[in-house]
C-alpha cells in the first residue's frame, strides 16, 4: 500500500499524509471488529476482580495510560499522529518529512515496545472481563506480537547496528529480567 500511495501521489504527499491517513484508517477499521465482537459473542462475564484487588487493577490501568502517554511524548506524539507532517505540508515546506529519532531512554530503556507493553497492561488489567473483551485482548496481544516483528525489521533497516545493540540489551515486551546496558 505504501508503494502504491507513493507512486500515485508522489513523495511529498506521501511524507505528509501517509501517517495521518494510516492512523485514521486504523481507527475506522477496528470499529467493525469491535462491533462484530459485541454482536456475535455472548455477553458472558469471564471474571470479576473483587475489591480491594479491583482498585489495584484500576491503578495499573491508570499507570498504563500514563506510560502510554509518556512513551508517545518521547517519540514525538505529533509525528506519531501525522499532525506535524500535515502542518509542514500546509505551510508549503519543500519536504515535510520528519526524521525518525532513535529513542533508548525513558520507557524505551525498559522495553523495546513500550506502546504495546502499556496497551497490554491496560487491556489485561480490566477488573471485569467479558468473553468479548477476552477475545479482543487475545487478538490484540497477537497483533502486538506480530506487529513487533515487522516493526523490528524496519528499525534494523533504519538504525542498523545501533538498533541491534539495543535489541540485545532491552527486552521486547516485559521489563523482566532487567539487563545491564550502556546505551546513550
Amino acid at each position: 500500500m505504501k508503494g502504491r500511495f507513493r507512486n500515485r501521489f508522489g513523495e511529498r504527499v506521501y511524507q505528509c499524509w501517509y501517517r495521518l491517513i494510516y492512523n485514521i484508517v486504523s481507527v475506522v477499521s477496528i470499529l467493525p471488529v469491535l462491533a462484530a465482537l459485541a454482536i456475535t459473542v455472548p455477553p458472558r462475564t469471564v471474571w470479576i476482580i473483587p475489591a480491594p484487588w479491583s482498585y489495584f487493577a484500576l491503578a495499573v490501568r491508570l499507570l498504563a495510560l500514563l506510560g502510554l502517554g509518556f512513551s508517545l511524548w518521547q517519540t514525538d506524539i505529533w509525528s506519531f499522529l501525522g499532525l506535524r507532517q500535515l502542518v509542514r505540508y500546509l505551510r508549503g515546506e519543500p519536504f515535510p518529512s520528519v526524521q525518525e529519532q532513535f529513542v533508548s531512554k525513558g520507557t524505551y530503556a525498559w522495553v523495546r515496545h513500550p506502546l504495546y507493553f502499556f496497551s497490554m497492561l491496560f487491556i489485561w488489567f480490566n477488573p471485569v472481563m467479558t468473553l468479548s473483551s477476552l477475545l479482543f485482548n487475545l487478538l490484540a496481544t497477537l497483533y502486538f506480537g506480530i506487529g513487533s516483528v515487522y516493526e523490528e525489521q524496519r528499525l534494523r533497516t533504519t538504525f542498523g547496528l545501533r538498533y541491534e545493540e539495543y535489541r540485545s540489551n532491552v527486552p521486547r515486551f516485559l521489563p523482566w529480567p532487567p539487563k545491564p546496558h550502556t546505551l546513550s
